[in-house]
């Protein structure tokens, strides 16, 4: 059994990508057991993965003396390969300090990381202007994998009882949004209006909002048909939610990318950022539509526009099936 460490302690969105590849991985190699060091507050999410045997936890607050303890646990197994996903100073030296046959990283490692690693694996054709899961999947020639999807990204599943809240009238399927984003330019604001429009001309419907950051409604909706769970969502219970939903609507975010990668439609609004880049992959999958706004501009997008994308969208998946 050939032990692999993936070191990938942030952000979700990468650790989202990083899990496909682990998946990808897991499918081509039966004699694969793979860890991964991930920081405390995405450990929740690694852990439930079916493609990982163990995760490392990373304190990033915790400080020299939690950094230490990190590297005494690694130090106890010695691995065939230690993979560094994320290119940076702190995570290059977690690579030089754990027993390793062979220490692998990115081509465009920065803050000098690359000079703690054996080899680096060669960027997709397009070079940076690849999609960021691309650049991940390189990664598995390291195996002698093919760096493309495999297998069936999974998630041990919470109890389904737990999510009955989430269904509409008759059991429909709900529309999870998550408004949230992790800067300013990258948030669209349109979300309520959007919300307004898709439950007056559906009474069936049930809309959830979700994410970590608390987005106030200020009661504008009937309970019957909103649920308000930003600020309160569980990463454990994510990707149970999300497999639930009919759509996730989304700024450009973590959940977006694992809407995408669990195959749920997933409607994305991207602003300044390229979705070539980083958005819902693959980007020519039928259920991953973006919409971009005009110049870039957030503002300039209105709650009409991205309902009609929807509603287009949504016809022409029912239309195929």
């Amino acid at each position: 059994m050939r032990q692999l460490l993936i070191i990938k302690p942030s952000s979700l969105a990468d650790i989202v990508h990083g899990l496909q590849v682990a998946t990808s991985m897991k499918a081509q190699c039966d004699d694969l057991r793979i860890s991964w060091v991930v920081r405390d507050i995405y450990e929740p999410l690694v852990r439930s993965c079916a493609a990982v045997d163990q995760a490392y936890i990373f304190e990033r607050k915790g400080g020299a003396k939690a950094f230490l303890k990190l590297i005494r646990e690694l130090r106890k197994t010695k691995f065939d390969y230690v993979l560094d996903f994320q290119g940076l100073l702190r995570t290059g030296i977690m690579t030089s300090r754990v027993l390793a046959e062979r220490k692998v990283g990115r081509s465009d490692a920065r803050e000098m990381s690359g000079i703690f690693y054996d080899k680096k694996v060669p960027l997709p054709p397009d070079g940076r202007r690849s999609h960021a899961l691309e650049i991940l999947l390189q990664f598995c020639t390291v195996l002698g994998a093919k760096p493309e999807l495999r297998g069936t990204l999974k998630f041990r599943e919470v109890d389904a009882l737990k999510l009955k809240f989430a269904e509409g009238r008759g059991g429909s399927r709900p529309i999870v949004m998550f408004p949230e984003a992790r800067r300013a330019e990258k948030a669209w604001t349109g979300f309520k209006q959007l919300t307004e429009l898709i439950l007056r001309n559906d009474k069936t419907r049930k809309v959830i909002w979700a994410g970590t950051t608390l987005v106030q409604d200020r009661a504008s909706f009937q309970p019957a048909q909103f649920l308000n769970l930003t600020g309160n969502t569980s990463l454990l219970s994510l990707p149970a939610l999300i497999k639930r939903a009919d759509w996730v609507i989304s700024n450009e975010s973590g959940p977006m990318h694992l809407a995408a990668a669990l195959g749920v439609r997933t409607l994305a609004i991207f602003g300044p950022t390229d979705p070539r880049i980083c958005g819902p992959y693959p980007l020519n999958a039928p259920t991953n539509v973006v919409v971009q706004a005009p110049v870039g501009d957030m503002k300039l997008l209105t709650a009409r526009e991205v309902y009609a994308r929807l509603q287009r969208a949504r016809a022409r998946l029912d239309k195929s099936r």
